[in-house]
Formats: C-alpha cells, structure tokens, sequence
C-alpha cells in the first residue's frame, strides 16, 4: 500500500540508516507487571519467555497441552515472532492440579516463572514493556545520534501507532476498508477487533501528524484535552492551572481522539482538526461509529522512561528503555533512523 502509516518527524530528518532485528536477540521486550500475585486461585500463571513465536501461537501451545479450550488462556499483549519476549499468560483451571508442560519447553520457548492466582490475566493488566533494541549496520553520525536521544529522552516523542497496528504490508488497514465500503463488520471477535482497531490508528496518526507538523503536538491549546501517561481519562486543558508543572514534566500531555459514536471532547481549534481529519474518511468513521464504540483519547506525546545507549562498535547501536502499554518502540525508532529489516525481522504485532 502506498498510504503513510507514520506521520512526519518532530525532530528532524533522520539521522541515518540501520538494520532493524537482524535476529531475534536484537530486539527483546519483558512485560512490566505490577501484580501482586497470591500463589493460589484456579488460574496458574506462567512467565514465559519465547523466541521464533508469536503469542497467540504459545496460546495454542498452552490450550493443547493443558487440555483446555483456547478461550481459556489469557495474556496481557501480543509480542513480536522475531524477537526475544518474557510475557505472562493465565491458563484457567478450576479443580485442577497443575498440568505438566515440560514437552514444550525448548530452544524457542521457557518458562521463567509459575504460580497461581484467584483471577485471569486481563489484556493490558501489565503496566509497562522494557526494550533492549540493537539495530546493526548502522551509517549515521554518533554525535548527532547522541544529541538527537538526548531531545528524546527529555522531550519525548510523537506516540504514532507503529506500523504493525496496520499489518504486513498494510494488510489490516486494506481489510478494515474492505469491510467499511460493504458497511458490515467480520463475524470472528478477534478479527472484527483487530480491524476496528486499525481504522482508529489510522485517524489517530493523521491527527497527530497534523499537530506535529504544525508544532503544537506537544502544546496545550485552547480546546484540548488532557490525559496522564498512564491513564485512559481526561479533563478540559480549561481546568489546568497555569502554573501547573506536570505538563512541563512529561507527565500530563494533549490527546487526540480515538474515533467512535457521540461528541468529541475536545473543542475550538482541537476538535476542528479532528472532525476534519474524520471527515476525509467518511466510510472509515462512519464504521466505527456503527461498531458501537465510543470516542476516546490517546495522548499525543510518549514520554522514554530510563533512555540509554552504547555503540558496542562502529556500526551498531543499542538501546534500552521502557514504554507504557499500548505504545511502540517504532515511534521513538521513527525519530531516529530509517530502518531496513533483515528477511523475516518485520515487526509483526504490537507490543
């Protein structure tokens, strides 16, 4: 597909090139979770960590070998095939003893941890992800990498969806236009989710591309509103103190709108732009807002928590960091560098 997923740079063109996940240990993901588990319960709960394999495949894995149905598995997000990933999954039990996984445990997949809970493991019930990305043949400039992390780390980044919200090559959004032009909707839960959710990133981006390129995606203008970093509700920017200092400290940003039925929360110049921007795709808006949801916000700008970097050697450069859930490693990527992926190291799913 010819359409740009991502919207233009905050900070500048990029500062060269590289190669993104040249094998799976280049890109590693652990989920953050802020859990408090009990040690009893029906649910057993499995730290796992994987590599060459995608969630939903463990889940599958899990389900068979547990003797339980698929719907009986839960985990809090999907993580990428190519990479190296510790996640948690929920296997439902009741009654049970604790089944014997040792025949899955191999090169590709491990279990770090294993205990019980009263309840299922929710989607999004972890609190964060912590990279460590190492992009190799790297032709860029160190210094000017280093001054260009440097902005990141304190000014953050533009919080885009990262492309693999829209498939390979583009494939979800191609599907989610498919099924918005016949003004139906896919029969599968998942899928119908899936598709729903990259009609909505695509609004979003455009909207967010829009406030960075004209400046204002990590400004408070009048008719905006607010969101935490890690919360899903929001206020009026009216409500906001002038001398208020968390906007300054990147802990409370501007959003834009998840689209969906009824008013906009924003208003003035916010809520012109979104409705325009909606308005240009008119069967997309008009699909999610049959689907039933409702208008929401995502913050415009993605704070880096514990940013680092080495060059370990000339051509190569590692990073670690660690992002809030629904967030992508790709945005802060986008600031940086354009990334070529070795065969088969395309970022697959989201993290």
């Amino acid at each position: 597909m010819s359409e740009t997923l991502l919207g233009p740079r905050a900070w500048g063109d990029s500062c060269g090139r590289a190669t993104l996940k040249a094998t799976p240990d280049d890109f590693r993901v652990t989920e953050v979770l802020d859990i408090a588990l009990s040690g009893s319960g029906e649910h057993l709960w499995l730290l796992l960590e994987k590599r060459g394999l995608n969630t939903e495949e463990v889940a599958r894995q899990l389900a068979r070998a547990a003797g339980i149905s698929l719907r009986n598995v839960s985990y809090a997000g999907l993580k990428d095939r190519q990479a190296v990933t510790r996640q948690w999954f929920s296997l439902q039990l009741p009654g049970r003893a604790d089944p014997d996984f040792s025949a899955l445990w191999n090169d590709q997949l491990r279990c770090l941890e294993q205990t019980r809970h009263q309840r299922k493991l929710q989607r999004g019930a972890h609190s964060a992800n912590g990279f460590f990305i190492r992009l190799t043949d790297l032709q860029a400039d160190n210094a000017e990498l280093d001054a260009r992390l440097q902005i990141i780390a304190r000014e953050g980044v533009p919080n885009y969806f990262g492309p693999q919200r829209f498939g390979r090559d583009g494939s979800n959004l191609h599907d989610a236009r498919r099924w918005a032009g016949q003004g139906g909707y896919p029969p599968a839960r998942g899928t119908r989710s899936r598709l729903l959710s990259t009609a909505r990133s695509l609004l979003f981006n455009r909207m967010l591309a829009a406030r960075v390129a004209d400046g204002t995606w990590n400004r408070i203008l009048p008719g905006d509103c607010l969101a935490f970093t890690d919360s899903r509700s929001h206020f009026p920017a009216s409500e906001l103190a002038a001398d208020d200092p968390r906007p300054a400290a990147l802990d409370l940003h501007p959003t834009a709108s998840l689209w969906g039925a009824g008013s906009l929360a924003s208003g003035a110049e916010t809520a012109a732009l979104e409705q325009k921007i909606a308005g240009a795709e008119p069967e997309l808006a008009a699909w999610l807002e049959g689907a039933g949801l409702d208008q929401a916000r995502r913050i415009l700008r993605l704070p880096i928590q514990g940013l680092t970097w080495h060059y370990p050697s000339t051509d190569c450069l590692e990073l670690e960091f660690t992002l809030p859930t629904g967030c992508f490693a790709t945005a802060l990527l986008h600031e940086l560098l354009e990334l070529s992926s070795a065969p088969g190291g395309g970022l697959e799913t989201e993290n």
